[in-house]
């Protein structure tokens, strides 16, 4: 997804109006409850809320020039990795094996057995379509944003496929996009 972001690729930027930034407020809060007590801090209503669009049908949520959030379509909100990295528990989590490592980090989508391998591990509660917060064998850190293809069940049972897809990974253009002035 953001494999060759950059800020060519950023075709309109608006100040949104109060409601739709309500809208975008109360969406976050829905699918984070975790940021409800820094939703405040992270998005101060009275500094101005811009939606960028981008190719692809992506949107980004910036305040004061800092990506906080993106979307495709009207698809859900998802975190960027800086964010996830300071508020580490606002998504759930799915773990793949050290062996997954390196292809992740390369944008590649995560496959079933990475996640139901020794070193992986699954949330049950996972459900489909669902934004999730990849973590790696042995790391504290996410490596990854990814949005489930099936439930986590559905993981455990099928173990054949592509088990996630890979929004936003670390190094990729998004993650080195810091600023967006």
């Amino acid at each position: 997804m953001f494999k060759k972001f950059s800020a060519e690729e950023v075709s309109a930027q608006n100040q949104v109006k109060a409601s739709v930034q309500r809208k975008i407020r109360q969406s976050i809060a829905e699918e984070y409850p975790g940021l409800e007590p820094v939703l405040d801090d992270l998005l101060p209503k009275k500094s101005p809320l811009i939606v960028t669009k981008c190719q692809n049908h992506l949107n980004l949520v910036v305040v004061n020039n800092v990506p906080l959030f993106f979307n495709i379509r009207d698809g859900p909100y998802m975190p960027t990795l800086r964010l996830l990295h300071q508020y580490p528990n606002i998504m759930k989590k799915l773990q793949v094996d050290r062996g997954a490592i390196k292809f992740v980090l390369a944008g590649a989508n995560i496959m079933c057995p990475g996640l139901t391998s020794p070193g992986g591990a699954l949330d049950d509660e996972v459900g489909a379509e669902t934004p999730v917060a990849i973590m790696a064998e042995g790391k504290q850190n996410a490596l990854a944003i990814g949005f489930t293809k099936m439930s986590a069940k559905d993981i455990r049972a099928i173990n054949k496929g592509i088990g996630v897809d890979n929004m936003h990974y670390l190094n990729d253009g998004l993650w080195k996009m810091e600023r967006l002035d």
